[in-house]
This record gives C-alpha cells, sequence and structure tokens, in this order.
C-alpha cells in the first residue's frame, strides 16, 4: 500500500512541475533584454535584440506560434515534422504533414507548414501550389496568409520570378499590416 500512495504522489508531483508556468522577467525591471526562466532555473536568451540610437538595449520578442490544432495527433504529428524538418530529414517531415492532413484536411496551417517543407527541398512549384491550398482555407487570418505569400515570395525568387515575387511580397506586407491593426 505505501509503494502505490508514494507513486501517487511522484506522479502528483511530476504533473505539478510540469504544469508550472515560465517566469518573464520584463526589462525595465532587470535592466537588460528580456530572459524567460523555466522551472528548472534554465534561462533562455531572446531570439533578437536590438540596440537603440541611445545605446539601449531592447528586445525584439518573435511573434508566438498560433494553435495550429486542437486535435491531439495532428499536434503529435506537427511536432514529429518539425523534429524531422530541424534535422535535415525534409521526405519524413513531409509525410507527418501529409499525415496530419489526412485528419484535418481544411487546416491552412497544416498546408502551409507542408509548403515550407517542400520549399526547403528546392520544390519551389509545389511549395507555391501548397501555400495557395492554405490560403483558400485561411479565411479573415491576415498573419497566416501574410505568411504564406511571404513563401510564395521566395518561391518565386528561387524560380527567377523577379515581378511575381514582388508581387508576393506586397500581399505579403499588405497582410502583415491587417495583421498588427486590433
Amino acid at each position: 500500500m505505501k509503494i502505490r500512495s508514494a507513486l501517487i504522489s511522484g506522479a502528483l508531483l511530476l504533473l505539478l512541475v510540469g504544469c508550472a508556468g515560465v517566469k518573464v522577467t520584463p526589462a525595465s525591471q532587470a535592466g537588460v533584454a528580456h530572459q524567460v526562466t523555466t522551472p528548472a532555473t534554465t534561462t533562455v536568451a531572446p531570439d533578437i535584440l536590438a540596440q537603440q540610437p541611445g545605446g539601449e538595449v531592447t528586445t525584439v520578442e518573435p511573434v508566438p506560434r498560433p494553435v495550429m490544432s486542437s486535435n491531439r495527433a495532428v499536434i503529435a504529428l506537427l511536432d514529429r515534422a518539425g523534429l524531422d524538418n530541424k534535422a535535415g530529414k525534409r521526405e519524413t517531415a513531409g509525410a507527418s504533414l501529409e499525415r496530419a492532413l489526412r485528419i484535418e484536411p481544411r487546416n491552412p496551417w497544416l498546408w502551409l507548414e507542408l509548403a515550407q517543407v517542400r520549399l526547403a527541398q528546392g520544390e519551389y512549384a509545389q511549395a507555391i501550389t501548397l501555400a495557395h491550398k492554405s490560403n483558400s482555407f485561411a479565411g479573415r487570418q491576415p498573419r497566416l496568409l501574410s505568411e504564406s505569400w511571404q513563401l510564395i515570395g521566395q518561391a518565386r525568387v528561387a524560380q527567377g520570378d523577379t515581378a511575381g515575387a514582388e508581387q508576393a511580397f506586397k500581399l505579403a506586407a499588405d497582410f502583415a499590416q491587417q495583421a498588427k491593426q486590433p
């Protein structure tokens, strides 16, 4: 009986530790750029630091990724695809995203993720087609549309279509501006 209660206590403790929040120290309080501290006291530096004209250093926070799905299987496939993509295993990443799309075929973020993998593989025409598919499901999501048009612009540059790329980058900038408005 003691072993069972010890296991339950241990499991609850692990659950509580896993649920602990992330502490963000504002630059104004720390006197330096933002630092994120996790429960294991690991400090993670921000991605980008910008130096202002007066010599003051400010943090340019990366835009958080949106919730791409609420389906656990899709989330697991997205995680797997992300790890594979970072490891350079683009074919495996693409296969995971294609499986996720079989589960949620109308998810515009999945189409965009697959387009990004195809762009990295040098499959520019397919990347453009997938980004357009993402746009068809995007509705009124200016951030998604901006990222998609940015990808289309990058693919067109790689294809040597400078006029088409310029048009895509203009649309990306327009949607990015809409995304910033409240």
